[in-house]
């Protein structure tokens, strides 16, 4: 259940991140909210996550996927560009977390 938790947790925190950007198109007190509530929810889920996995290994795969989730979306929805060399940085990523995750005692 805990691997449950933390997935949530990152896409959580991938919103989150990509809400403080478009707050910050609006301008609004109102839109600020919205990442100042998701950083709440994100935080709590972390932690609840942490009592059923190690907290260096939650947290590699939770800044690491993140990361790639928020460059992603950041493609999608703000027109961002990447490179071909930062999409093979961000595949190292996704390949040190998979094997943060197949190794992993819990």
């Amino acid at each position: 259940m805990a691997w449950v938790i933390l997935a949530i947790a990152v896409v959580t925190e991938i919103i989150w991140a990509l809400s403080l950007k478009w707050a910050a198109t609006l301008g609004t007190w109102q839109a600020s909210a919205v990442p100042v509530s998701l950083s709440f929810l994100n935080m709590a889920l972390l932690a609840f996550a942490m009592r059923g996995i190690s907290a260096g290994t939650a947290y590699a795969i939770w800044t690491g996927l993140g990361a790639v989730g928020v460059i992603i979306g950041g493609i999608l929805l703000f027109d961002e560009k990447v490179n071909p060399v930062q999409i093979g940085f961000m595949t190292l990523i996704v390949i040190g977390v998979a094997g943060t995750k197949l190794f992993s005692s819990s």
